[in-house]
């Protein structure tokens, strides 16, 4: 397989880290950002040139834009655009979680993936190929209790996604992505110690990064799981 260039937003942690780590073992570039100043330094020292790891908030529009055009620059267009940052509430009603908490969701796991799309898709369908990934869960396709901002930020990645596949030319894709259930920190916030019966990151990225690989124009639009 040609080697490709992979930008990761939420390269510093979960799964994240995990797809940083078997991407770069495969031998392919990863760009990578994350809002951890420790963590985004922890890539840089393990994974040095050509990998590339920068400290970006992407609820920011701004700093999306900055840190887009440092990598078109220095990198060129991805080949894989994977929307993986994401954060999720404190389990509670909805009525009980406050409005900063709901906005902080939407805007990282929803708007943030705009940001991220805007900055670097013209530079995609300038060059006539790449694929887009923006991930998605099993709660963008079904619901449950005290996770309702959560929910609504995954519900909008996949419609959100649904539209962008239809405002692509030909040769790119955009797709969803459930990647199942996995042992993150973030699953721990919701499942507390059950969370430990499932994958860890790393096993997960064994089976999900050559499945990532592989998409191509085909899958356009396609609500996707990760294997197994």
């Amino acid at each position: 397989m040609a080697k490709k260039l992979i930008v990761l937003t939420g390269a510093t942690r979960g799964l994240g880290r995990a797809m940083v780590e078997e991407f770069a073992r495969l031998g392919h570039t990863v760009v990578g950002c994350g809002r951890a100043h420790s963590g985004v330094e922890q890539l840089a020292k393990k994974f040095g040139p050509p990998h590339d790891f920068h400290n970006v908030d992407i609820a920011s529009a701004s700093a999306v834009k900055a840190w887009a055009d440092r990598v078109l620059a220095s990198h060129g267009p991805p080949d894989l655009l994977l929307n993986n940052a994401g954060i999720i509430n404190k389990n509670a009603a909805l009525w009980k979680i406050s409005d900063r908490e709901f906005s902080a969701v939407i805007d990282v796991n929803l708007k943030g993936v705009a940001n991220v799309i805007r900055s670097f898709v013209p530079a995609m369908i300038k060059r006539k190929r790449g694929v887009i990934v923006n991930f998605s869960s099993g709660w963008g396709r079904t619901a449950d209790a005290e996770v309702a901002p959560y929910c609504a930020s995954k519900w909008g990645v996949e419609g959100l996604t649904q539209s962008l596949s239809r405002e692509l030319p030909a040769g790119l894709a955009a797709v969803a992505l459930n990647p199942g259930i996995i042992n993150t920190a973030m699953l721990q916030s919701c499942f507390g110690d059950s969370a430990a019966s499932y994958r860890p990151p790393d096993a997960w990225a064994k089976s999900a990064v050559p499945f990532l690989l592989e998409l191509g124009p085909e899958q356009n639009g396609g609500q996707l799981d990760a294997p197994a």
